[in-house]
């Protein structure tokens, strides 16, 4: 009896009362893929990925610019997980709230924010007198908002976690980037931080693949404004990879390889997880010494010469799965998984 239903697919439980056994028999929860509109591009290949059909969303703009998103497909008692980066502008992360919001209204079981790139996360602290922690207040607003949970990969500062009173699962690219620098196989590899703020995060890959480490000391004047930068380490006739979680203007990284060169490297590649890619960043990243910078679409990228791109597709379908389930996820927090 038990073995029919649970082969339906059904969610069994027996209650004990007074020696009699009684079955209760629940409905299947099921799954729900809804995207915003900046991160489509990503959540087809993630629903793909997963085995199903990208849910129906339709959003309504008012000649004012004001939009409302509506769901097309019933929710109601299931796990929907709503795809959206929060990259500028401000309208992306808004629109996710109002999806919440909608989600929450129509009676959804757990609502499970997948949020490849985590927008504000360069704001998780006060540098300076009289500024706002942005990154405090978009956690403030997703909870208020209704999310049970938080998906989210490479953010800019771990310690933004600990900004959520709810799960955030928290992933890495490395177990992308690894694989990818195991097959060039470059023959006098070295790992570098394009700054001291990266230096945990290349130190873990030089640690993983035995290999040296190089730190670039950086001073600036103001944001995206590189005045000084040197060298620590030894890059004389080796073949350097530069590791970062965001490139924004590109002028740090370029400024770096640049350098690198200069120095006697045999090659500068670099690896990216978040490609912002604002300003003049495409022409500064061809116009320098890179060779190659490995990115994935948690933004959306077009491949050029130089630029190349790498799903995250299959990390984050099977996170849906292994949530769906109530199933480990700890595997893709650790550094060196592979996928």
């Amino acid at each position: 009896m038990l073995e029919f239903y649970a082969k339906k697919g059904l969610i069994l439980r027996v209650i004990t009362l007074k020696g009699l056994n009684t079955l209760i028999i629940m409905a299947k929860t099921k799954v729900n893929i809804f995207s915003g509109r900046a991160s489509r591009y990503l959540a087809e290949k993630i629903a793909t990925a997963y085995g199903q059909e990208l849910g129906r969303v339709s959003i309504s703009t008012f000649s004012d610019g004001e939009f409302q998103p509506s769901f097309e497909d019933t929710v109601r008692g299931n796990d929907l997980f709503l795809i959206q980066s929060t990259f500028p502008p401000v309208d992306n992360l808004f629109e996710l709230l109002l999806m919440i919001d909608a989600a929450k209204r129509a009676s959804a079981k757990r609502i499970i924010a997948v949020i490849p790139y985590f927008g504000f996360a360069r704001q998780d602290r006060k540098d300076k007198p009289r500024v706002s922690i942005g990154a405090k207040l978009v956690t403030d607003l997703l909870t208020a908002a209704g999310v049970n949970r938080i998906v989210t990969m490479d953010l800019h500062s771990d310690q933004i976690q600990g900004f959520f009173n709810l799960p955030v699962d928290h992933l890495y690219a490395s177990s992308l980037f690894v694989p990818h620098l195991q097959r060039l196989a470059l023959p006098n590899l070295a790992m570098a931080s394009p700054d001291t703020g990266g230096t945990k995060r290349a130190a873990a890959y030089a640690k993983f693949l035995n290999t040296e480490l190089v730190i670039c000391f950086k001073q600036r004047s103001r944001a995206n404004q590189v005045d000084k930068m040197t060298v620590i380490g030894d890059v004389e006739g080796r073949d350097i990879v530069l590791v970062d979680d965001i490139i924004d203007t590109a002028g740090t990284i370029c400024k770096a390889a640049d350098m690198m060169m200069d120095q006697g490297a045999n090659s500068v590649r670099a690896l990216c997880t978040h490609p912002v890619f604002s300003g003049s960043a495409y022409e500064k990243i061809h116009n320098s010494s890179l060779t190659e910078v490995f990115v994935t679409d948690t933004i959306p990228q077009q491949e050029t010469d130089k630029i190349k791109v790498i799903s995250t597709a299959t990390i984050f379908a099977d996170v849906i799965t292994r949530i769906h389930k109530y199933k480990s996820i700890s595997s893709h927090f650790d550094f060196t998984t592979q996928v």
